[in-house]
């Protein structure tokens, strides 16, 4: 993953682009809705908070070890932004994330998009992929399926189950 930079993805529906500190503007509405923390806790963030979040983001992590990815899931046509989705890599294994806003849920833009990711991901070298999902959260359990992964056995500090994936070196 050394020199790998995020870029823009495009899927048929979607463009996934390298996030800026200037989308908290419009992504503050895409995560509104409070029914998006049902599963996550917590609440919607205000522009100030979403503009602070994002800004450490794109900075990254700055300890040489972690690489952060992050991207604004966009609709092709229009490029209205409507979730994100998200990767923090260390060597050759990848933990993943996804988010749509309430709107377009239903459709299969996460799915998509998390297919998008994890297909650039594994291009750049990523052999593991990981993600943390709520049980119960069908949907998320659905896109992390359709993305390769399975639930594994093992629950994250959060309570959050780790579903994985890939080849593992031997």
């Amino acid at each position: 993953m050394t020199g790998h930079r995020a870029e823009a993805l495009r899927t048929e529906r979607l463009v996934l682009t390298p996030l800026t500190v200037d989308d908290a503007a419009e992504m503050v509405d895409v995560l509104s809705d409070p029914s998006l923390y049902e599963f996550t806790g917590g609440d919607p963030p205000t522009l100030d908070e979403l503009t602070a979040r994002y800004g450490a983001q794109v900075a990254g992590p700055g300890d040489g070890v972690e690489r952060w990815h992050n991207w604004i899931v966009r609709l092709g046509a229009e490029r209205t932004a409507i979730g994100y989705v998200q990767a923090t890599v260390v060597g050759d294994r990848a933990d993943v994330a996804w988010l749509v806003g309430v709107s377009w849920q239903g459709l299969g833009y996460a799915r998509e998009a998390a297919a998008a990711m994890c297909w650039w991901l594994l291009a750049s070298g990523v052999t593991h992929v990981s993600a943390h999902v709520r049980p119960g959260h069908r949907a998320s359990e659905r896109i992390a399926a359709s993305i390769g992964l399975r639930a594994t056995d093992a629950l994250d500090d959060d309570g959050e189950r780790v579903w994985a994936s890939g080849r593992r070196r031997r």
